[in-house]
């Protein structure tokens, strides 16, 4: 009988978590810098830049299938740091990215996992949208267009479940400094690892070609240990 991704990865994590014991969990330490966040032990013996956007299907499905794997195999006993980087393909990107990064670097983790295990929800949203409602995304200051997609979306029920008010989410929308250096930071690390699609991934500085879920990506990892 065949055992699945999937199975194989809560194999690889159940045991992981039984291995980690009392050394700790370097899942809580996160920083954020330059629009992307760090996860993880800044001295592990392995960095991990993972490439994602918010409406790329690819990249829910790698937030399912590799992140717990990842988390508990490889970040929390410290093995290895994960560089979360946003590339921001559209206006939703741009406004669900803003969202994730909303308050204390410790908070995104679990921002980014809801945005990506609902987005099969607010994608369709954004696809099946009236000619309305892409008038409004385009029309009024920055500001206003960002909380125009965010409430067409449903990002501010989202951001609600997560203890969110709305005066804290319309705050993080508001910020057109951050909504301008999120957009130049993704294209800088774009260009410099030769990304052109996600998720995509770099290993200790080395573009992965060819690599683009789990099952590709997962082998390559235990190769380094």
């Amino acid at each position: 009988m065949k055992v699945s991704r999937l199975a194989r990865a809560a194999v690889l994590a159940g045991a992981a978590f039984l291995a980690l014991g009392n050394a700790g969990n370097w899942n809580t330490q996160v920083v954020e810098e330059n629009g992307a966040h760090r996860i993880g032990k800044p001295d592990a013996k392995v960095h991990l830049t993972a490439f994602v956007s918010y409406t790329c299907p690819a990249c829910a499905r790698f937030a399912t299938e590799g992140d717990p794997a990842l988390q508990l195999a490889y970040i929390a006993p410290g093995r290895l740091e994960l560089t979360v980087q946003p590339l921001i393909r559209n206006s939703a990107d741009l406004v669900a990215t803003m969202l994730t990064a909303c308050g204390a670097p410790g908070k995104f983790a679990r921002n980014h996992k809801l945005f990506m295990h609902k987005q099969g929800e607010w994608l369709d949203r954004y696809y099946g949208a009236t000619s309305a409602q892409r008038a409004r995304w385009e029309a009024g200051s920055q500001p206003s267009r960002r909380r125009a997609i965010a409430s067409d979306l449903g990002f501010y029920k989202l951001m609600e479940s997560r203890g969110y008010s709305r005066v804290e989410t319309d705050r993080c929308l508001a910020d057109d400094s951050a909504a301008r250096a999120l957009i130049a930071s993704s294209a800088a690390a774009a260009e410099k690892h030769d990304i052109h699609g996600t998720p995509s991934f770099v290993v200790d500085g080395v573009t992965l070609a060819g690599t683009h879920d789990w099952s590709m990506l997962s082998p390559q990892l235990s190769a380094r240990f």
